[in-house]
Formats: C-alpha cells, sequence, structure tokens
C-alpha cells in the first residue's frame, strides 16, 4: 500500500472535545469496515482549522472514497515518497 497525507479544512478543529474527535475517529472505522479493501488509518494531527491524517491505501481514489462515504472534507490529498527523520543525517550512504 502507498501512504498519503490528507489535509481537511475544519473550521475549529482545535478545539473540539475529547467526545467530538472521538465520534469522527468512529466514523473513519466504520468507513474503513464497510469499504472492505486494505486499507490504513494510521493517525491525525489536529491543528487550529485543519486535521492532517496519514492514511495507507492502494490509491488516491480509495481516500477520495474514504472521505466520501465519512462526509470529510479534502483539501488536498499527497502521496509521501520518503521520509526523513533526525536518524536520517546519519545514515550511511
Amino acid at each position: 500500500m502507498r501512504k498519503f497525507i490528507i489535509a481537511r479544512h475544519v473550521q475549529g478543529a482545535g478545539l473540539m472535545n475529547a467526545e467530538e474527535l472521538k465520534e469522527l475517529a468512529k466514523i473513519s472505522v466504520a468507513v474503513i469496515t464497510v469499504m472492505g479493501k486494505p486499507y490504513n488509518w494510521v493517525q491525525s494531527y489536529v491543528t487550529d482549522d485543519k486535521i492532517y491524517c496519514i492514511h495507507e491505501a492502494d490509491s488516491e481514489e480509495e481516500i477520495v472514497q474514504h472521505s466520501n462515504c465519512a462526509d470529510f472534507p479534502v483539501e488536498y490529498i499527497e502521496e509521501v515518497k520518503t521520509i526523513i527523520s533526525p536518524q536520517t543525517a546519519e545514515m550511511e550512504v
């Protein structure tokens, strides 16, 4: 599967309480279950007015399908090409 970053504009996302965030998570998990395909929601980062999600899927179309079924907004979708971290600086090349 490929890894994607999805940016979702959600006004006031950073002010959502634990129950509201739990409901969003439950919707996402339910849609993934119904899709019946290899698909993973890795995690999401909540900022003031956006939620950045990391998902693994076979295609961008599956990301769009998940978002549409869950009625989640999509500002943009980007495929992750590689991951670097502080350990990358120490790698032998």
